[in-house]
């Protein structure tokens, strides 16, 4: 995976360009404001010092709001995870997932209103739910405050799951989504829930079958500085951001 920024080529901007909306003429080409948003992803930096060879940041901040509210992000991940998969063999459509939660903190200036605390973790704070297939590519995501259970911030995923597979049998989680979430599961979507436990007497990470991926995903996702904490006013940014850490995942595998 990349450790570094680097600008979209042309085989990887092509990808990108036939989905974004509106190709009117403008003062800055879209590549270079996509370019700039995958910047801010990868560094972390504040909107207000973005690099001077981008188009200044109101600009680059519109058309990456403005995406995330018209789905664009999800569009183009949606994408990037079928291209991954196929080109490793797969079919587009994963028939397995796996779920799982982050508590992560957030900066000084995030409104409380949009932030809780888990208590198991001691992490005041916001929570990433997210679903992944076998190979770690996300599928759905979902940011809450951090008190939310992890079986309630699971039950959001699920509708964003269903539109992008019509292939799902099964999905992999911990003990923390059985009851009403595993009903839920299997009761309307008609998919089985395998869930486990770690072993009391073991501390630490435990590879689990089937759900390890989610683990990885996040170590993935960790590498982007933006989602060192989370610095978004609103959750719909948050989980743009993700998304967009996600397909940079992926771009340095596409040519």
């Amino acid at each position: 995976m990349q450790t570094k920024f680097t600008e979209l080529t042309d085989s990887q901007w092509e990808i990108i360009e036939k989905i974004l909306p509106d190709h009117t003429p403008r003062k800055h080409s879209l590549r270079c404001i996509v370019n700039a948003i995958f910047w801010i992803c990868r560094t972390g930096t504040q909107w207000r010092n973005m690099e001077s060879k981008y188009p200044p940041w109101q600009s680059v901040y519109y058309y990456f709001y403005q995406w995330s509210k018209q789905g664009i992000w999800d569009e183009l991940l949606s994408v990037f995870v079928s291209l991954e998969r196929q080109r490793a063999g797969r079919e587009a459509e994963p028939s397995m997932v796996a779920i799982d939660s982050q508590s992560i903190k957030t900066a000084p200036f995030i409104s409380q209103e949009t932030v809780g605390i888990d208590g198991g973790k001691k992490i005041k704070g916001r929570k990433r739910h997210i679903a992944v297939d076998v190979t770690g590519l996300l599928i759905a995501v979902h940011v809450s405050r951090a008190d939310l259970h992890d079986a309630e911030g699971g039950i959001e995923l699920l509708p964003q799951i269903d539109q992008k597979t019509n292939r799902l049998e099964l999905i992999r989680a911990d003990g923390s989504y059985g009851g009403s979430f595993k009903d839920l599961v299997e009761g309307v979507y008609k998919w089985r829930v395998e869930t486990g436990k770690r072993p009391p007497d073991q501390k630490g990470f435990i590879p689990q079958k089937g759900r390890w991926q989610v683990e990885r995903a996040f170590a993935w996702l960790n590498n982007f500085r933006r989602l060192a904490k989370d610095s978004e006013k609103t959750f719909i940014s948050s989980e743009s951001f993700l998304r967009i850490a996600a397909m940079g995942v992926i771009l340095g595998r596409l040519t």
